[in-house]
């Protein structure tokens, strides 16, 4: 059948096999390569497999054991954040760090060693990782951790699903006394306002990430909100855990819907909300950390022609010329996206082989298809960030090329001898070829 990632480019042919027990071998290999399949809100093909086989983990939901004492959560590895949150919340623990959705999977979660908003505070989520079961193809398999098979622990986590099925995790989670966050929001007049705040914020605050208006220039360049929080003190909230998203978008928008006139009358109205420059509030933290879980199919804002995410770390610099100079490009080129994310990566070494994260500031957009346009403006932007020394998130890409890839992961041939000899993707073929 058809398949389309999160952002709903490239359109690929897969067999789909639902995986049942996480005790179960793989299914009999057929010839075709094959690549574990979460929830597909990867946004590029990383969990696509043209012509080849997708071993969907949908089924393999079951919460296994809860270490209560230690904050030790069991699971199988097609269990949800979503999920993870209905159980935990109520109890009053969280997940240690976690993205800007709860509707992936623990497998798709270690598979591209996610980030959220405390990496200056807890690393990725890889980093809180204690063991997990690697089943490869030939039927073996292997309980990995630091200490016991730490090579292919290493190679697994960041490791695109590559190495082998995951079939359980297990990982630490972190106490809480209530479901709300204290959050505080302050308007950016620019960029440099940014990295002020960011640097006086990071020692007292869990979380902090900024929206920008990325269509902003001149001395303007990097207005936005920058929001940081703190899990609420006891008494201030209950233990509620999340509901169901209230709004669905049911069709396709027509492809001229988001334009630049569009995005700038968004991003006008949306920094405009705030009425003074800092704004204090208690929050629950649905809406804190997953402010698009809210609206169903939400992607499909951007048409049947999909859309493309660029997110992007660069080292930190002294005048931060990298992310000022794909931020005037991005202006200059007219294709601004209402949904830009600007926060920084702390010195927390990520575990992964091919983890993304690394000290600096890290910058996702979204941009919807526009074709060859699109295409030369991503090409612009990828000699930026590899020539101030950064690299490309995998987990968002569906473009980059091979040389940009193996630029920006030296230890991506070390990688190789660790994939698993029957599974493969469209991403990889794509960037080793």
């Amino acid at each position: 059948m058809r398949c389309r990632s999160w952002g709903r480019y490239p359109k690929t042919t897969e067999t789909l096999k639902s995986l049942r027990w996480s005790t179960d071998p793989l299914p009999a290999n057929d010839g075709l390569k094959v690549l574990p399949h979460g929830l597909g809100r990867s946004y590029g093909d990383v969990c696509l497999n043209q012509s080849g086989t997708l071993l969907v983990t949908a089924a393999l939901d079951h919460l296994l054991a809860f270490d209560e004492q230690n904050g030790l959560l069991r699971c199988e590895s097609g269990v949800s954040l979503d999920e993870v949150l209905r159980f935990l919340v109520p109890r009053g623990w969280f997940l240690p760090t976690t993205p800007g959705t709860k509707f992936v999977t623990i497998g798709g979660a270690i598979a591209n060693d996610v980030h959220g908003k405390n990496h200056h505070r807890a690393g990725t989520f890889g980093c809180h990782v204690t063991q997990f079961e690697l089943l490869r193809s030939n039927g073996e398999r292997l309980l990995c951790s630091r200490d016991k098979n730490a090579d292919w622990f290493a190679a697994t986590i960041g490791g695109l699903g590559l190495t082998g099925l995951i079939t359980w995790a297990e990982f630490k989670v972190r106490r809480m006394t209530n479901a709300w966050i204290e959050m505080e929001s302050i308007k950016l007049d620019d960029l440099g306002d940014f990295f002020a705040i960011t640097r006086e914020s990071d020692h007292d605050y869990e979380y902090t990430v900024s929206w920008l208006d990325c269509m902003a220039k001149g001395k303007s360049l990097g207005l936005g909100i920058f929001m940081r929080g703190n899990h609420a003190k006891a008494g201030v909230g209950d233990l509620a855990p999340h509901g169901e998203p209230r709004l669905s978008i049911p069709l396709d928008f027509p492809s001229f819907a988001l334009n630049g006139l569009s995005i700038r009358a968004f991003n006008t109205l949306y920094y405009a909300r705030l009425r003074q420059r800092v704004t204090k509030a208690v929050v629950h933290y649905n809406p804190f950390f997953y402010p698009l879980d809210s609206i169903n199919a939400w992607n499909r804002i951007y048409g049947s022609r999909g859309f493309f995410q660029y997110q992007f770390v660069v080292p930190f610099s002294v005048d931060d010329g990298a992310i000022r100079e794909i931020l005037k490009e991005i202006g200059d080129s007219g294709q601004g996206s209402f949904l830009a994310v600007l926060k920084t990566f702390g010195d927390i070494p990520s575990p992964g082989l091919l983890s993304f994260p690394r000290p600096g500031v890290t910058l996702a957009l979204d941009f919807p298809n526009r074709g060859a346009e699109t295409f030369r403006l991503f090409e612009r932007l990828d000699q930026i960030v590899l020539q101030a020394g950064g690299r490309i998130y995998p987990a968002k890409d569906a473009r980059m090329s091979a040389a940009t890839f193996q630029a920006s992961y030296p230890l991506w041939r070390k990688f190789t001898s660790y994939i698993d000899p029957a599974f493969s993707s469209s991403f990889w073929r794509r960037v080793t070829s």
